[in-house]
């Protein structure tokens, strides 16, 4: 299933030419790496690290902690980009790519 999202993702990167599309392809492969890491990081029966005695199996916090990393920096990532395409909205009249490659 991540798989053949991760595939129509970069499908809509390729193929679109519209610049909002290829941001949103963009933000569904950032969230599909970010799955993939905290699913891989998951283990049955683990708990927290928060002070607690006596706990045999415990869960790594780093990819947890890198991940909600990624998670603001994907955020900032797509405001900016977003920013960016207004500006080139109103710069060009258009947001397909096709309109303003050759200027």
């Amino acid at each position: 299933m991540i798989l053949a999202v991760l595939c129509v993702a970069i499908y809509g990167l390729i193929v679109s030419e519209n610049l909002i599309r290829k941001v949103m392809c963009l933000s569904i492969i950032e969230s599909i790496i970010i799955m993939t890491f905290l699913t891989t990081g998951f283990t049955r029966g683990a708990a927290a690290p928060i002070l607690v005695e006596g706990v045999q199996n415990m869960v790594d916090p780093v990819p947890q902690a890198l991940m909600l990393t990624a998670i603001v920096i994907g955020v900032c990532f797509n405001s900016l980009a977003i920013a960016v395409i207004v500006k080139i909205y109103y710069r060009y009249g258009s947001i397909d790519s096709r309109d303003f490659r050759d200027r």
